[in-house]
């Protein structure tokens, strides 16, 4: 914890910067302000606004903390951005959609985690105001967990504000973030739309909406100039009323004690070591028990990761997720430090304190203080792909005159991005790299890297921060309390070759450090740069993660590590009761939560026999799994499945396809799921309509689930004697409606 002469030293370090940036402007010179870049660090002013410390805490609002018309009154902002989101996308372009309002039209915004306020006085917004709601649309068609009370609270015949039940004069903007393959496509944001219109407020330009599935960026950016030009009609707003201004003043710190510096920690508690529940800004560094490769053949990977959760704290429940926190690949944190300038030593661990000069605007999205090489090791996800903006703003930066000229082509060109950034999986430094002429394929240097004089607040604020990967829990804490299975296909797959680069392998950053973890704990080798051939340069390959953590915090003795977690509640949940039928579909991976499911069922058949006899059983309702892979190499826990079956007495039945290696169809095509529960349809249809079975749904969402739904339309419509696209559609729908019919897929 920083002591009071810690924070008088870096405040008053703050202010000089700005004093030295703004002196011009202060001494009344009519030259342009000094904006200077030193050892890949900076600060500049924002309009005489006051730096704060990263939490926010300088000019901090007096009044009721859940106000927020009292707090956009007192701090005259514009602009409520609110944001429900549940992995981080929505808030980060909550964040640009206020950033840009600054930018364009000097306008200033309150950014806000919509759980953190009340919502009584939304019909008290001032009329030279507006509302932004960025709202995620989570699973199948759900608020995200910090949206549920205030949907809930819209969602009212008659919600209660403080004036009535009436939202007349209030202006809002909506933009919504969805996934096509799902079938609920953005129906939070749809939803609220149409309920504040109800409500009398008017919405100001056209309802934005990002497909995840395909390129939530390109849609954003479609949207956003028509909206903003009808914000600043509708607000009377001038455009270029504010210049380029940061959001931050970023100050190198030599002398801070180490020992309180962030060197990957998410949060004080963990910097300290303070006991507390582990949570996103708290993850437990987990011992993985054990780890192995569960595909026999083949050249594809999937691993087995059992994580020790003993003396924790942490508790599961069949069905929920767990996240994983990795950490960026050593090539691409070593590409990024060499682009800007920062490889030495000294530099890369130089420690490094960044404030926000306008906390309500842009939080910094890591702790601090922190090192350059710990901010790109553990905190911003510089392993996705490059942002289009991003590059369109980073052109003026450019080494060369030809270096602007590729980077402003590519941020203004859609097509020339989607081709050379989107299809070539190119990261913002690799996508510099090219741009000044260097060979992305060879092992980044200082000697091999051109420069780019990038303000270091400009990569804080156009990075996102690095999120947590989710995972199906593929164990029960019936059978195992004390630890949490995971089961990850390893995602690996060859990007589209350009006139600028050949086709690589592109690699999964979470599913690759998992990979990384179950090789050094079993002693295998992890091979970063390849052994090029006299007539092939080398080439980076499988990338390689630095294990040990912060301050070798997850390495203990030789081969023990730990991985960070915490566990995400899930409403994907067996039915209490045994006696209900049960099917499950989840080729691939998507059997994971089943494995938990069956051992859960495993467990309480071992009490029932216990307490009742061996004939405890004989009422249980069956329960079938439709599980599906290429062929038997890739058959997922195949030896564990029959002892499964024998010991639920044969109320547990396995059908397997192998799309691949299989049987065929009639015609020649291939054998999937769905036509494993359309041979089984009669008792399927059976168990759901007569016995009122429960339906489980996992894995692939762009193809698998929308085919099951049709194949179970189809069966259900027979027993209605109706049409599958009419009477089926409307008894998948009253099953989801019911919780009868659960999902849990992704694309």
């Amino acid at each position: 914890m920083a002591t009071l002469s810690d924070l008088v030293i870096l405040l008053l370090g703050a202010l000089l910067a700005l004093g030295f940036y703004n002196k011009d402007r202060l001494l009344g010179s009519s030259s342009s302000s000094a904006s200077t870049t030193t050892s890949g660090s900076s600060a500049a002013t924002a309009n005489g606004s006051k730096p704060t410390d990263s939490n926010g805490n300088g000019n901090a609002f007096k009044g009721d903390p859940r106000d927020f018309v009292a707090r956009m009154k007192d701090q005259k902002k514009r602009l409520a951005v609110f944001y429900g989101s549940q992995t981080g996308t929505a808030e980060e372009y909550a964040t640009r959609i206020a950033k840009e309002a600054k930018s364009r039209f000097g306008v200033s915004s309150l950014v806000c985690d919509i759980e953190e306020y009340d919502f009584e006085k939304l019909d008290q917004v001032p009329e030279d105001c507006a509302i932004v709601f960025c709202m995620a649309t989570y699973g199948e068609g759900e608020p995200t967990d910090n949206a549920v009370q205030f949907i809930e609270m819209i969602s009212q015949d008659d919600p209660e504000f403080s004036e009535g039940s009436t939202l007349d004069g209030l202006k809002y903007v909506v933009f919504g973030l969805g996934n096509k393959t799902y079938e609920q496509y953005n129906v939070v944001g749809r939803q609220l739309d149409a309920r504040l219109t109800a409500l009398g407020a008017t919405r100001v330009g056209e309802r934005g909406e990002g497909d995840d599935d395909k390129s939530m960026e390109e849609d954003y950016l479609a949207w956003k100039d028509d909206m903003f030009a009808a914000l600043a009609t509708t607000l009377s707003f001038e455009e270029g009323a504010s210049g380029e201004t940061p959001d931050f003043v970023v100050t190198e710190v030599p002398n801070h004690p180490i020992e309180k510096v962030f060197q990957g920690e998410l949060s004080s508690r963990a910097l300290l070591g303070s006991k507390g529940v582990h949570d996103a800004k708290n993850p437990y560094a987990s011992p993985v028990l054990a780890c192995r490769e569960l595909f026999t053949g083949g050249d594809r990977n999937c691993i087995h990761l059992e994580f020790d959760i003993t003396g924790s704290g942490i508790t599961y429940q069949t069905g929920d997720h767990v996240a994983v926190w990795p950490s960026n690949p050593d090539v691409e944190v070593e590409r990024l430090l060499a682009v800007l300038g920062l490889t030495s030593p000294e530099k890369r661990r130089m420690i490094i304190q960044v404030v926000s000069l306008d906390p309500t605007l842009a939080k910094v999205p890591f702790p601090t203080p922190t090192t350059y090489d710990a901010v790109f090791r553990h905190y911003l996800d510089i392993s996705a792909v490059a942002s289009r903006q991003t590059l369109a703003v980073l052109a003026k930066y450019a080494p060369s005159e030809q270096a602007a000229e590729f980077l402003t082509r590519l941020g203004t060109d859609k097509q020339a991005y989607h081709t050379e950034v989107v299809g070539g999986h190119l990261r913002l430094a690799e996508v510099l790299q090219l741009a000044a002429g260097n060979d992305i394929t060879v092992m980044p240097t200082a000697e091999n890297t051109t420069v780019w004089n990038i303000p270091f607040d400009h990569v804080v604020s156009d990075v996102s921060r690095l999120q947590p990967r989710f995972y199906s829990i593929s164990s029960s804490p019936k059978l195992h309390p004390n630890s949490i299975h995971v089961t990850a296909v390893i995602l690996k797959y060859e990007s589209q070759a350009t006139d600028r680069h050949p086709a690589r392998w592109v690699f999964g950053l979470g599913t690759n450090y998992l990979l990384n973890v179950k090789q050094a704990a079993n002693n295998e080798t992890t091979p970063m740069i390849s052994d090029g051939q006299d007539d092939v340069p080398e080439h980076v390959s499988a990338p390689k993660y630095t294990l040990e953590g912060p301050r070798g915090s997850y390495k203990h003795d030789d081969q023990l590590f730990k991985v960070p977690i915490h566990v995400r509640r899930s409403t994907f949940r067996l039915p209490t009761s045994p006696k209900i039928p049960v099917i499950m579909i989840g080729p691939g991976t998507g059997v994971a939560p089943f494995r938990g499911f069956i051992q859960e069922r495993i467990a309480l058949a071992r009490r029932s026999i216990a307490k009742n006899g061996p004939d405890a059983l004989a009422d249980w309702a069956p329960i079938y799994l439709f599980y599906g892979s290429r062929d038997e190499q890739d058959f997922l826990y195949a030896e564990e499945w029959p002892a499964y079956e024998a010991e639920l007495q044969g109320k547990f039945k396995i059908h397997v396809a192998f799309s691949r290696s299989g049987p065929r169809k009639p015609d020649g095509s291939k054998i999937y799921v769905q036509d494993l529960l359309w041979d089984q349809k009669e008792v399927i249809k059976s168990a759901i309509v007569e016995k009122r079975a429960s339906v489980y749904i996992c894995g692939d969402g762009r193809n698998m689930s929308k085919d099951v739904e049709q194949k179970l339309a189809a069966m259900l419509a027979e027993s209605k004697n109706g049409s599958a696209a009419v009477e089926g559609a409307a008894e998948v729908k009253s099953l989801k409606e019911r919780s009868r019919l659960l999902m849990d897929v992704w694309s």
